[in-house]
């Protein structure tokens, strides 16, 4: 009989509720993809301004200042420069795929916006009702993974394409971060789906009418944020194009308007992922707490666009803040970071999250539930604690083992100053002695020379003899 429940309560979960999607007329369908592509490109060119001030205020440099008021119309001016530029196809390409490696790139990215809520579903746009979303599915989080994952042909399309080194070493970088890191980012959304019971960004964002699931859920938050950094391709996870090893990356080959795309496709990829987080993590288009708690026509009428907006540019914001604080990680460093401990850790987490929720639902009290679930948080942290002790012990022994073996490193061996190895040491620099012992050395030299002359003629003969041989070889050699 319970069975045959959770059967039926499993069924009314799969049947979501969207019937406020569907039956807009055509002009509302429209104004609404116009609205969302107006509203992905505005902010893009947003973003670039706000990248290039913040960074330059945290930098104590001025930064854009010429074109229009503050500079504010900086990024205008790079397209229209972008578009200006010669267009250069490089002769060892395959033209076909060189070409439309850019537009792969860019156009899935300005497709997932579609499922993003922007506010309620009871909005009046000239007089009809409708929601401040253009369309919503039973899987909309999975149609945004969807269309992430196509974008990343792009990117290794455009390194494959160009017929050169360093693009496609940026092409294969870029598929390995992407693997790596879509797998942390869906273990992050499984815990969002077991507390909302649904994949769909309006329920999502209705199931958090009264707690954020940033506060519910905060590991998956925490592994989100660092997963969405390494989605988008930004510093300090800007591997696929690192200017320091592979000139400009999967894009060297690429200029004018090709390259503009490119650049494109990133912004509006770091404008998605942060809506994304918006609407999982911190509440959609509801206002704040202290906001919504006072003001109860908060979360109706247009008002929710607003808070939309702010949570949105705080995220943005923190784009550029990262970028600013953080130097570019080694690529092996970040491989280990996702593979090693992202994934594990959201796994660990789902775990516990499944394992609450499970318990929820069969009726344990919270007490219950907190003791059982932190006793086995314990158990597994003390089991990594050992399991790491273990490990670097036996890394010790073997590299103590191969240390003896290979001698102490001379970086001098070859004729020329070489860095050590992974594993190899210097051997200690020589230091001069300090102040206090040179002149304590100088006053028992000085209490020395005066105890030879008391000895007799004799010392004073040799010490003499010797100043007087010192003094020939000085001339002579002169």
């Amino acid at each position: 009989m319970s069975a045959l429940v959770h059967a039926q309560g499993a069924g009314a979960l799969a049947a979501e509720d969207l019937s406020a999607f569907g039956h807009d007329p055509f002009w509302l369908v429209l104004i609404k993809a116009v609205f969302c592509f107006a509203f992905l490109m505005v902010t893009v060119l947003i973003s670039i301004v706000m990248e290039r001030k913040v960074v330059a205020w945290m930098q104590l440099r001025i930064g854009p200042n010429r074109h229009g008021p503050w500079g504010m119309l900086q990024s205008l001016a790079d397209g229209v420069k972008l578009m200006l530029k010669e267009d250069v196809v490089v002769k060892g390409a395959d033209k076909v795929v060189y070409l439309l490696a850019p537009i792969v790139g860019a156009i899935p990215a300005f497709m997932a916006i579609a499922v993003i809520p922007f506010g309620p579903d009871d909005v009046s746009i000239f007089g009809h009702r409708t929601a401040l979303q253009l369309t919503d599915l039973p899987v909309a989080i999975l149609y945004i993974l969807a269309t992430s994952s196509i974008a990343a042909y792009g990117v290794v399309l455009a390194g494959w394409s160009s017929g050169s080194t360093y693009p496609l070493l940026g092409g294969v970088r870029a598929t390995a971060q992407v693997i790596s890191y879509e797998i942390a980012m869906g273990l992050s959304f499984a815990a969002v789906f077991l507390y909302s019971g649904s994949m769909s960004t309006s329920k999502i964002v209705s199931a958090q009418g009264d707690t954020w699931f940033a506060a519910l859920l905060p590991v998956s938050f925490l592994i989100y944020l660092v997963s969405m950094v390494g989605e988008a391709h930004r510093a300090p996870f800007d591997m696929p194009e690192s200017e320091g090893d592979l000139v400009a990356g999967f894009q060297t080959e690429y200029s004018s308007i090709k390259f503009a795309m490119f650049m494109l496709a990133e912004y509006v990829h770091m404008v998605t992922v942060s809506a994304l987080a918006v609407t999982l993590f911190l509440g959609g288009w509801r206002a704040p707490a202290p906001i919504s708690t006072y003001w109860p026509g908060a979360n109706h009428g247009w008002w929710p666009m607003l808070w939309f907006v702010i949570k949105l540019c705080v995220l943005l914001f923190g784009f550029v803040w990262v970028r600013g604080s953080l130097p570019r990680v080694r690529y092996d460093q970040f491989m280990r970071l996702g593979w090693k401990v992202l994934i594990p850790v959201a796994l660990v987490w789902l775990m516990l999250v499944a394992a609450v929720r499970a318990m929820r639902n069969e009726g344990y009290q919270f007490t219950d539930v907190l003791y059982w679930v932190g006793g086995a948080a314990v158990v597994i942290l003390l089991l990594s604690f050992a399991v790491d002790v273990v490990r670097g012990r036996k890394e010790e022994a073997r590299e103590a083992e191969r240390q003896a073996a290979e001698g102490e490193f001379d970086p001098m061996a070859g004729g020329f100053p070489v860095p050590p190895l992974p594993g190899q040491t210097l051997p200690p620099v020589p230091r001069r002695r300090p102040r206090r012992a040179l002149v304590g050395a100088a006053a028992g030299a000085g209490t020395d020379a005066g105890s030879v002359e008391a000895d007799g003629p004799e010392s004073g003969d040799i010490s003499g003899t010797a100043a007087r041989t010192t003094e020939g070889k000085e001339a002579d050699d002169a």
